[in-house]
Formats: structure tokens, sequence, C-alpha cells
């Protein structure tokens, strides 16, 4: 009999008091009545608001079920994303945001396709599908994003049609060989994982999701992550 798979879900804070405790309720409501086992690490740079004390909260209330990892300061997306992977003893991998603009109810449909041909990973995309979407953005942020996967899709050919997303699901040992080679740390992250794990043969589905703005706080997108983009992406070019 095969073992039971395990789901471990990665979630970097930065100032996520007030999100935190309504994504960990709804995570644990999407996973314990679909029958999957699983664990939240969340993984906090130094948040000023407090977030960590939040989350040592959500441990009592969610025994067993969640790992808080503090760091010193904000040091980027992606290097805790290679943190938190330390840490997960789930088959497989979750990254995912904690601001709420992710709904674990897409989970099961991303579980559920990858085990209809064993893919290595699957991810969200907000561009195909009748589900897929963006909610709370205004018309120029919607055109920096489309734009920006197009560039993308332009210049790497990825053959994803939501290249920045980051809502995926990964088998841990696949997660565990692409990011050995990942050299970005920011928003640029999520396509260079997506780009490499391509280019290394890895099979890749899309599940349609519907993204909503963050309920609390503030978007951590500024100009200087869009020109870190674009540099990224022709960094990549150079490389695959």
């Amino acid at each position: 009999m095969a073992p039971r798979n395990k789901y471990s879900v990665i979630l970097p804070t930065y100032n996520e008091r007030k999100n935190l405790p309504i994504i960990v309720w709804l995570l644990n409501d999407s996973f314990t009545k679909n029958g999957f086992e699983y664990e939240i690490i969340i993984v906090d740079d130094a948040s000023p608001d407090n977030t960590a004390e939040i989350a040592r909260q959500l441990q009592t209330a969610f025994p067993n079920r969640i790992i808080l990892k503090q760091r010193s300061g904000k040091l980027g997306l992606g290097t805790a994303y290679v943190h938190g992977l330390q840490f997960a003893t789930g088959n497989f991998v979750i990254i995912m945001d904690a601001d709420f603009s992710h709904h674990p109810k897409f989970i099961p449909d991303m579980i559920r396709v990858q085990s209809t041909k064993d893919y290595d990973i699957v991810t969200g995309t907000r561009y195909s599908g009748k589900h897929g979407g963006v909610y709370g953005w205004d018309l120029k942020r919607k055109l920096v994003s489309k734009g920006a996967n197009i560039f993308a899709d332009t210049v790497l050919r990825p053959g994803v049609s939501d290249l920045t997303g980051s809502f995926r699901l990964y088998k841990k040992d696949v997660l565990e060989k692409v990011i050995t080679k990942v050299q970005s740390k920011g928003y640029v992250f999520q396509m260079e994982l997506m780009v490499l794990a391509k280019a290394m043969g890895y099979s890749v589905a899309e599940v349609p999701i519907s993204f909503v703005d963050r309920v609390y706080g503030e978007s951590k997108l500024g100009s200087s992550e869009i020109a870190e983009y674009a540099t990224g992406v022709l960094s990549l070019w150079m490389r695959v």
C-alpha cells in the first residue's frame, strides 16, 4: 500500500497579522474536509506588526499543524521559500501568498489534477479557463500583469499561461532540485522556478484560479519590482 500523501504549505509573511488567521482557517477547512494530511510552514521576516505572535496563537488553535520560522529581517520572497522548504515533511509542497489573494478552495482541484497524470507541478492560472480571473485590481495593474506575462512568454516561450503566478503545487523532490538553480530572490523567483523546471523537462499542468487583491494591508509590488522583473526575464533568456 502506497504511503499517504502529505502537503506542506509554505507561507512567507511580512505584516500579515490580519490576514493570517483567515488563511490558516481556510487552509485547515480545505484540507480536513477533503481528508488530506497537511502542515503549514510560516516564514516570517520580522514583521513589525507582530505577525509572529499571531502565528504562535494559531499554533495553539491548530495543534501540530503549524511550524513558525522567524527570520531577522525582510530577506526576500525567494529566500523565504528556500528557508521554509528545509522544514517541510510532506512529499508535496504548496507555495502561495498569505494575503488571501490565493483562495485555498482551489487546492483540492490542484491535487486532483496532479494525480490524473502524476504531474511534477500544478500551477494556478489567472488567464485560462472559466474560473480564471483577477478581481480588485484597477485596469492599469491588470495591464501590467498581463503585459508582464506576454513579455515573458514571448521571450522565454515556457508554454505556461500565467508565468508570474505564485500559487503552485510541487512534488517536493522536484522543487528541491529546481530551487538550487534559481538565482533571483524577489518577484522574479516564481517565474525563474517555472522556466527552469520546464527546461529541465518536468511536467506541468494548469488549474484556473481566481485571484483577489489582498483583503488587509498594502501591496508590496512597486516600480523597482517591475524593473527587476524585466531584467530577470532577459537574464533568464540568456541562460536557458
